[in-house]
């Protein structure tokens, strides 16, 4: 790994090992998502506690003040919509002499793996990773899983994300399941927990955050668990520590129970 590759991912994970990741990318296929409508606005409070922004580079120019901002991810794959046929059937978007132009920290892209367009966005992966390696820029591979829910389980992620990896993703950006620790032990590179399971309570989510970090992940990409939560400042302080401060669900709902009641 050269300089600038060592560089770009010191500046995504940070000292600990650890990161919080804040995608702000959902409209690249579902449009006006509530509570991103206005991206700048939702995220400006939320700055200072993520590591880094996972962003498409029309809300980046947009949105998104270059004096005022962290790390970016730029997601570079798309071409698909929640209302159109099949959601994987994805193509590359953004060239990576335009992610270098935004000065981005890391690229990321979504593989099917199962999918009928599965070899499209291997392939698609592959070429990004040619690109990156070049100019010495990360990429992050998202196993996205489309509406088929069910395939989140660990046999499933822990070959999606080792196919990701063997094709030279420098990051996984994969789901929380049972038996997690299957799908990090046969990663080879860092893995960011993208989500879990269907919640009721903030304590549900620190606690799968906490489970996924002692079973081997080194931070989270959440979105919707924090800028659509009524107190989205509260959830990002609690979710900070459970990371970087190693607090307990417990902790981290006390915490956030602080917040709120402040």
């Amino acid at each position: 790994m050269d300089w600038g590759m060592k560089n770009r991912m010191a500046q995504l994970i940070q000292s600990d090992g650890r990161c919080l990741f804040l995608p702000i990318d959902h409209g690249y296929f579902q449009g006006p998502t509530r509570k991103l409508e206005k991206p700048g606005e939702t995220i400006e409070p939320l700055l200072t506690y993520c590591d880094a922004l996972f962003v498409t580079r029309g809300v980046l120019r947009a949105a998104l003040d270059p004096a005022d901002i962290k790390p970016i991810i730029l997601r570079v794959s798309g071409g698909t919509s929640v209302i159109g046929k099949d959601l994987s059937n994805e193509g590359l978007t953004t060239s990576m002499e335009e992610a270098i132009r935004l000065n981005a920290n890391a690229v990321g892209i979504s593989i099917f793996v199962g999918s009928d367009y599965e070899r499209e966005s291997l392939l698609n992966l592959s070429k990004l990773v040619n690109e990156g390696e070049r100019y010495g820029i990360p990429v992050m591979a998202v196993t996205a899983v489309g509406k088929e829910l069910e395939k989140r389980d660990s046999r499933y992620l822990a070959l999606s994300s080792r196919i990701a990896a063997e094709l030279g993703a420098r990051l996984v950006k994969t789901y929380w399941c049972e038996d997690f620790e299957k799908v990090v032990d046969g990663c080879p590179v860092p893995v960011v927990m993208a989500g879990g399971p269907k919640v009721e309570s903030e304590l549900e989510v620190f606690e799968f955050v906490h489970d996924g970090l002692q079973r081997g992940a080194i931070g989270v990409n959440l979105g919707r668990n924090i800028w659509q939560h009524e107190y989205p400042v509260a959830m990002i302080r609690a979710l900070r520590a459970v990371i970087h401060e190693n607090v307990s669900p417990e902790e981290a709902n006390d915490l956030f129970n602080t917040i709120t009641k402040g």
